[in-house]
């Protein structure tokens, strides 16, 4: 399988459907505190706990859903996290990964400088700045650890900047864990930061006619400058998103993308701009979807725009979400067979990333780090459907337009049949699935790539939107040759889906109000079911399709 993939990587946002971390309602935190030592059991709670609420959703019926980061003795608790779920200031459930109470020793055997040098002998001689390290509870495992989180920053092979963060036990310098703060579209990696939105001046907003790579011609959003005397690509209407131009280096925010008429590139690769103008498109293609589809304003949630960065370093076949900037950055593909990684759904599959940072956080490793990119997969997709462009036809087939010469089988990823990478599982580990489809014992499985094991939840949302039904183009008699027995693992032919509005708002809700950043898939299966219930009701018709649909994926 080549490196491509692997593409469309984590993107990470914070907000919420519905207030924002920044207007959090303060007596809904009150109450769930309150349910909190109220029920230590439910909320596996120790005397040394203490918790900062992220943010707050309040359904029509008046139940609150908290989500709450945790600390013990002062130190953050990577995986303690949980959702308290409370109406009338009544506890109705947790989402929790933790199994019982913390109870570790908070002073170190290990130094500082060893837990970096432990660090040091997985990440390499290649970092760039100083390694850092402090002291956390590791929880994302079984069993507790005191530990030191460790931060390297690089660049990986291909030129994705890194950002890995090690967690080192700090009595024996065991490496529990790493995790890696940049989320990749083709390839893992982590990221050095690519800047900041530049600070605007005396502007107005504007729009021009922008003609893109992939989109055809659309409308942009822009301001003019007054004091520049220029248009430049900033969307002052969608929380100042802007798009600059690496100039095919790999450090800093790189350059505003200004232009003297208010058109915007040519459709073409002579125009350096016209890259510029899929990355805006797709961003507000993005943002448009989050409102108006869930009522989130921003990635975040706050009203705040992101930056996007094109023409990021030299053949580069990437792109990536960078947590701590709030930013993206496209490569241009490697100049013959991959184009520019500015598709719409590989776009809204990174900012996806971001909507996953600030909900859920879940861990970019393991079964969590596979429903992340699952996570961004699915709304990348959502947001390919909510665009409806006809130069870019929806479908549930991931970064299919950024190779130069079209066929069935060139894709990064596509979400009815995993396996037609011929590496991605079909199937969750179970003896009983079928030959052909990736079926991998949980000893292996537990070892893959994220963007691999994040099929197993692309195949859920699949069934559970379309039924088993084989798109057109794949069915049988084609270069593909599937058939709707292709689709399940379990021999479900008969599976109906709900639709696609109906499975998106159960994901979302899954997503937003019950996963924590260390749900697996069972985990998943619960959060989606507690989502069927709480929009169309216990024993609905879309309840019973959810666990269908991850029975046909062989997920119980």
């Amino acid at each position: 399988m080549s490196s491509l993939a692997k593409a469309l990587s984590v993107a990470i946002l914070m907000g919420t459907a519905g207030q924002s971390a920044a207007a959090i309602n303060g007596a809904a935190v009150d109450r769930a505190l309150t349910a909190v030592r109220l029920n230590p059991a439910a909320t596996r709670l120790s005397a040394a706990d203490a918790f900062t609420a992220r943010s707050v959703i309040v359904d029509a019926n008046g139940t609150e859903h908290v989500r709450m980061d945790r600390t013990y003795r002062g130190l953050p608790v990577i995986g303690g996290d949980m959702v308290v779920h409370s109406r009338a200031g009544v506890l109705q459930g947790t989402s929790v990964t933790l199994a019982k109470p913390i109870n570790v020793g908070v002073t170190p055997a290990l130094s500082v400088d060893s837990a970096i040098t432990a660090a040091g002998v997985q990440f390499g001689t290649q970092f760039e700045a100083v390694p850092s390290a402090s002291l956390v509870v590791f929880a994302a495992s079984a069993n507790p650890k005191l530990a030191y989180d460790v931060l390297y920053t690089g660049t990986a092979k291909d030129g994705t900047p890194q950002r890995m963060h090690y967690y080192v036990d700090a009595l024996d310098g065991a490496i529990l864990a790493k995790e890696d703060a940049i989320k990749t579209g083709i390839l893992p990696g982590t990221g050095a930061q690519t800047g900041t939105t530049p600070p605007p001046p005396s502007v107005t907003p504007a729009s021009g006619p922008g003609y893109s790579l992939f989109a055809g011609t659309v409308p942009l959003n822009t301001q003019w400058n007054a004091t520049r005397r220029i248009y430049e690509l900033v969307d002052s209407t969608r929380g100042n998103t802007a798009i600059t131009d690496m100039g095919n280096g790999y450090r800093g925010a790189g350059t505003l993308m200004v232009d003297a008429d208010n058109k915007w590139g040519n459709a073409a690769l002579s125009d350096r701009v016209s890259t510029g103008v899929d990355a805006s498109y797709g961003f507000t293609k993005t943002w448009d979807f989050y409102k108006n589809t869930f009522g989130r304003v921003g990635i975040r949630g706050d009203g705040v725009g992101a930056m996007g960065a094109v023409h990021y370093s030299i053949n580069y076949v990437n792109a990536f979400w960078n947590d701590d900037c709030f930013c993206m950055s496209f490569g241009d593909g490697n100049g013959t067979t991959v184009r520019p990684l500015v598709a719409i759904d590989i776009v809204g599959h990174e900012v996806s990333h971001g909507v996953t940072a600030a909900t859920a956080k879940l861990i970019y490793s393991g079964e969590s780090g596979g429903l992340n990119e699952a996570n961004s997969d699915i709304f990348g997709t959502m947001i390919e459907y909510y665009a409806n462009n006809a130069n870019q036809p929806p479908n549930y087939v991931i970064g299919e337009q950024i190779f130069a010469t079209p066929a069935w089988n060139k894709f990064i990823r596509t979400m009815f049949k995993p396996y037609l990478d011929k590496t991605s599982p079909d199937c969750y580990p179970n003896a009983a699935n079928p030959a052909g489809t990736g079926n991998r014992p949980m000893s292996e499985w537990s070892m893959m790539d994220v963007h691999y094991t994040s099929g197993v939840a692309n195949h859920f949302f699949y069934l559970l939107a379309e039924g088993a039904v084989v798109p057109a183009g794949y069915d049988a008699g084609t270069p593909a040759n599937l058939t709707p027995a292709s689709l399940v693992c379990n021999g479900n032919t008969a599976l109906v889906g709900i639709g696609r509005e109906a499975a998106q708002q159960i994901w979302y809700k899954a997503l937003t109000q019950y996963m924590v950043s260390n749900t697996n898939y069972a985990g998943a299966r619960a959060a989606t079911l507690s989502a069927a219930a709480d929009l169309y009701g216990a024993g609905s018709r879309e309840q019973q399709a959810v666990a269908d649909a991850w029975a046909a994926v062989s997920v119980f």
